[in-house]
């Protein structure tokens, strides 16, 4: 077993660490609405639930070069976001809306996705995705980094809509080999669902 203090080495190789040992991570596909009304979306896969009494998922938004990404930025400002599940249908257009775009211009026209209208918030979320959820910004909390300088903006949203496929549901559950889930792993790896299993929780 090798020892590790995270203290003595780079950013970088805790970065290596943290995203190859914590794997498979699910992808939440964001859109938001820049300043001047366009439509911003990205991919995090630093995203997770915090509760489902109210509903709420987490989304951390890595700072570049010590300043708020859009998604950020853009939900910090408007105070809602909407968050997608990426499945193996739409995981090539998902991953161009990463590109490094200026804020003015739209990543949704760039991957030639197509919106749809919210009924809750402003924001418009994406027709392509099975899965989304219509958040408004319950929280957003600077982390990491110095306290001067933060090296990250963690997102809680509350759900207050979800839109769900029709052929995902059974009974209230979601049928995860008809979603077709990605999810991240390290560098540029992404995986499928792959095999299940299930366990009775001991008593």
């Amino acid at each position: 077993m090798i020892h590790i203090d995270p203290s003595r080495q780079s950013e970088r190789d805790n970065y290596k660490l943290l995203t190859g040992s914590i794997i498979p991570r699910p992808v939440a596909w964001v859109t938001t609405l820049a300043d001047n009304g366009k439509v911003n979306a990205a991919p995090f896969s630093y995203f997770n639930i915090v509760t489902a009494d109210p509903p709420m998922v987490s989304v951390s938004v890595q700072r570049k070069q010590g300043g708020p990404k859009d998604t950020a930025r853009n939900a910090v400002r408007e105070g809602e976001f909407v968050v997608h599940i990426g499945d193996e249908t739409s995981i090539q257009k998902l991953n161009q809306t990463a590109a490094s775009l200026p804020p003015d211009q739209s990543e949704v026209e760039f991957a030639g996705l197509t919106t749809v209208s919210s009924d809750a918030v402003r924001v418009p979320g994406i027709a392509e995705a099975k899965i989304r959820m219509e958040c408004v910004l319950e929280r957003s909390i600077p982390l990491g980094g110095t306290e001067a300088s933060p090296s990250t903006d963690l997102l809680i949203g509350r759900v207050v809509r979800f839109h769900v496929d029709d052929t995902l549901l059974d009974h209230g559950r979601i049928l995860a080999d008809v979603l077709q889930p990605v999810s991240r792993l390290a560098g540029n790896s992404y995986a499928k669902l792959g095999e299940t299993f299930s366990l009775d929780r001991p008593l």
